[in-house]
């Protein structure tokens, strides 16, 4: 059974820097795209960035520079090291896994999903 669990959210304030972490278990991690959503209230989601199995990124313009994406293989785990917070990153992250070898920001290719950690900078 595939499980994704995400971790790190909580209150920020604005500039401030939060560190999620996506757990994996079930699969071959080392060969998964693992990439980050979120859903801000009354909003759709919407793809964060994205780190394919072969290294390669994809960030969205409101996250470049500020957001960086890594993973560790030997512990099945991707992360999200978010700087310079704003209260427009308020919302609720997922990370998802997909076994494709490009990075997509289409949320229905993503096989496996977690249940999502809340984020919220205050201003």
């Amino acid at each position: 059974q595939v499980q994704l669990v995400e971790s790190g959210g909580g209150l920020v304030q604005a500039g401030g820097s939060l560190r999620l972490s996506c757990a994996t278990s079930g699969l071959t991690f080392s060969r998964y795209t693992m990439s980050w959503f979120r859903q801000a209230p009354g909003k759709e989601r919407e793809f964060v960035a994205g780190l394919s199995w072969s290294g390669n990124t994809y960030y969205k313009d409101f996250v470049k520079g500020r957001f960086t994406l890594s993973r560790d293989n030997a512990k099945n785990t991707a992360y999200l090291q978010m700087n310079s917070l704003k209260p427009e990153d308020t919302a609720v992250y997922y990370c998802a896994a997909w076994a494709g070898i490009t990075i997509t920001p289409v949320g229905n290719e993503y096989a496996y999903w977690g249940q999502g950690t809340q984020v919220t900078v205050s201003s």
